[in-house]
């Protein structure tokens, strides 16, 4: 019996509260997808279009409803309507008059009204699932809620069949191209019975960062997932890391309660991400213990002995499913470097990190050598790797590149939702797939005993409000989740201030190519970055404050701030600790924090009773060492003109320096600067309850002129 420590309940959490994206590789405007090729030639040899129909076909144009209905009509056998006279008063044409009558007889459709069917409208996703829905025999409305809900219940419960397109709720982002019209026709009218199915479906997730009732939810991919048992369907579920911390469940219960839920959906692995020790190495290690699933990593290891198993095998219909974990070793600068390290300050736990990728290659591939010779079918690697230019020599894409007999890799840590094909070290095709964050999209695989894997892909879901609540998702896992959220809403809802500015982590005037703000926080100066750490300096009684940007994670609108706009800023719960630093280590950390611009860094330090300028055109002299750190710089400085308290800062003298443990004390972000510096002040207090404090004792309650200019007072400024 697998040995449990006493963990928290659910019930002591509350007490302590109180897509429209193909599942195929995407086609180019005006292309077909493999599955609306497939879709074609069963329309062709069904009757459904003729082949002058199939060539003039467009799959990224519009379907009208008098088309869908048409050809639901056909592929059902062209049946003749009970009578030729129908309510509707608008069926101007003769190609599609049977169709619609026949329709309304069988009560697939009720038009938009009793006299108006609409032929000439386009389609939605959620009117096609409900004409398919009604064909098959379901039945009408059975709760109370809007027309659709009942039918795009049914189409998630039917995910294979509307994955690709899958309708979210009667809203504006639901148009149905008309390939995707056809790809649920003809994935409707040939999927396998039951009770003669048997094929395999694997599901994936990544980075879920305790958004547990976001996107799909947790209920959503549990009511995927049973859906899918009940049709036949044998699954297997994993999870590719970063699922325990994010948000405040997760923090409050230090990860505890994410694994538990994770018990209850029923993940058969899942592999550790660089958050999943955001809690300590203890806690992490104790939480595998608690899961109900394996935890699994071919390179974490401990002086070089692995910590856990490089692989599972699983065997489901009789194939033998091997799924190979990695976890980057960026790890050791992305989480707290402490947490890897003995009391001396040496790092004993480790990602077989090092400059040129090969011990994790050679890790890799031996996992997979192992598991094919274990009998291995398939060789599925779960990789919180990403896809990042700065996670190089790491990335999914070296790591295929360097091996060979992966069939599939899943892969994490940089949030992208990219589906790619990748060539091994011999030249063939790897299926790269990754699925977002928050369960905005559910990963699968889908295996068909005898002639291989078929499919791999996403599923999306656009709708900003989550599965569970758009389509009444009722199951165990919701009803979990409801019970632990209610308790977060309460203390969330709490208003412990107010801000006339907005306080921001983003440039308010410019957006990417894409229309989304651009983060500035960890590049350059803001206000909310000055607030942070003016309430950090204020509350130590330090000469100065830093903090890295990459720990400011959100902005706060004008208006009432809670104690969810708070926690929003700084969800990870870091602690207020206190340095003596000398002039020289504040020096050399600014130039580390500033090594990156103009591009982007976590590390990239906010200040407060500091000024320093910054001139980013000189080349960054600072050295990286093997394991993410600082080890020296050289040649001329970007960061000049430093000033504390107004006066310029005397490399020799000393000064104490408010700023988390992460920074100060951890190596976090990779920073040995401060290494020697006396501890004056030792985590005595959380970073969000010091900044209500400030807020509420310092400022009165109220956020206002002093902070109004979004870029700051002028603390940091470029040149050069």
């Amino acid at each position: 019996m697998k040995p449990r420590k006493r963990f928290w309940s659910f019930a002591l959490v509350l007490c302590l509260l109180l897509s429209l994206c193909p599942a195929v590789f995407a086609a180019g405007e005006g292309e077909e997808t493999p599955a609306c090729a497939e879709a074609l030639d069963w329309a062709k040899a069904a009757g459904v279009m003729t082949e002058a129909e199939a060539a003039a076909f467009e799959p990224n144009g519009a379907m009208t409803r008098a088309t869908a209905i048409t050809m639901l009509w056909k592929a059902s056998g062209s049946p003749e309507p009970l009578s030729g006279s129908t309510s509707f008063t608008d069926l101007r044409e003769d190609w599609y008059r049977d169709a619609v009558t026949w329709a309304a007889e069988q009560g697939i459709t009720n038009g938009r009204s009793s006299t108006v069917f609409a032929p000439d409208d386009d389609v939605t996703r959620s009117q096609m699932a409900a004409f398919l829905y009604r064909a098959r025999g379901e039945p009408g409305k059975t709760k109370e809620g809007p027309w659709w809900q009942d039918a795009d219940r049914w189409a998630f419960d039917h995910i294979l069949i509307f994955g690709h397109a899958l309708p979210s709720g009667n809203s504006d982002t639901d148009d149905c191209l008309s390939g995707d019209a056809l790809v649920y026709l003809y994935r409707c009218f040939t999927a396998p019975d039951p009770a003669d199915n048997g094929e395999i479906v694997i599901l994936y997730t990544s980075d879920v960062h305790c958004g547990i009732d976001r996107g799909f939810g947790y209920a959503g991919l549990y009511e995927v997932r049973t859906a899918l048992e009940e049709q036949g369907y044998i699954t297997v579920l994993v999870d590719d890391g970063d699922a325990i911390q994010g948000e405040m469940v997760g923090t409050l219960s230090k990860g505890e309660a994410i694994v538990a839920m994770m018990n209850v959906v029923g993940y058969d692995a899942a592999i550790p991400g660089n958050h999943e020790f955001s809690y300590g190495m203890s806690q992490f290690l104790d939480m595998a213990q608690y899961a109900d699933y394996p935890y699994i990593s071919c390179n974490f290891n401990r002086e070089g002995e692995l910590i856990f198993a490089p692989y599972v095998m699983i065997e489901a219909a009789g194939v033998k499913l091997a799924f190979v974990g990695v976890t980057t070793p960026r790890t050791l600068s992305e989480s707290t470097p402490a947490y890897f390290q003995d009391d001396e300050g040496n790092f004993i736990y480790g990602f077989l990190q090092d400059s040129d990728g090969e011990g994790v290659y050679r890790a890799v591939q031996e996992a997979v050598d192992a598991a094919r010779e274990d009998g291995a079918d398939y060789v599925y690697v779960m990789g919180h790797l990403g896809l990042a230019a700065e996670a190089a020599p790491w990335t999914s894409v070296d790591v295929i590149g360097h091996t060979v007999g992966i069939d599939v890799f899943f892969d994490g840590h940089s949030h992208d939702s990219e589906q790619m094909v990748i060539q091994n070290r011999e030249g063939k095709s790897v299926t790269r797939s990754a699925c977002g964050t928050k369960l905005s999209s559910i990963g699968y695989s889908r295996i068909v005993p005898g002639e291989g894997i078929v499919e791999t892909g996403i599923w999306n879901w656009r709708n900003g409000v989550s599965a569970p609540e758009t389509l009444d998702l009722v199951n165990p896992v919701r009803d979990m989740v409801d019970l632990v959220m209610d308790g977060v809403d309460e203390m969330l809802k709490e208003v412990v201030a107010h801000s006339s500015v907005l306080l921001t982590i983003y440039d308010p005037r410019l957006t990417d190519a894409g229309g989304k703000p651009v983060r500035i926080v960890r590049r350059m100066e803001t206000n909310l970055g000055d607030l942070c750490t003016d309430a950090f300096r204020v509350a130590s009684g330090a000469d100065a404050a830093v903090l890295n940007g990459g720990g400011i994670r959100m902005s706060i609108e004008p208006g009432d701030v809670t104690f969810g706009d708070i926690f929003s800023v700084f969800p990870f719960s870091n602690e207020l600790c206190v340095i003596e630093a000398t002039g020289q280590m504040i020096l050399d950390a600014l130039e580390w924090g500033a090594r990156g611009l103009p591009g982007e860094n976590g590390g990239f330090l906010q200040v407060s009773g500091m000024s320093y300028e910054i001139d980013a055109s000189v080349p960054s002299g600072c050295i990286v060492d093997e394991n993410g750190m600082c080890a020296g710089i050289e040649g001329e400085r970007r960061v000049r003109n430093v000033r504390i308290g107004g006066e310029p800062l005397d490399p020799a003298k000393s000064y104490t320096l408010a700023g988390i443990g992460y920074i100060l004390l951890e190596h976090g972000d990779g920073y040995t600067a401060f290494d020697g510096a006396a501890v004056l002040q030792d985590r005595v207090k959380l970073d969000n309850q010091l900044l209500i404090e400030y807020i509420t004792e310092n400022l009165g309650g109220e956020i206002g002129e002093a902070y109004a200019d979004p870029y700051g007072e002028g603390r940091i400024t470029f040149v050069g």
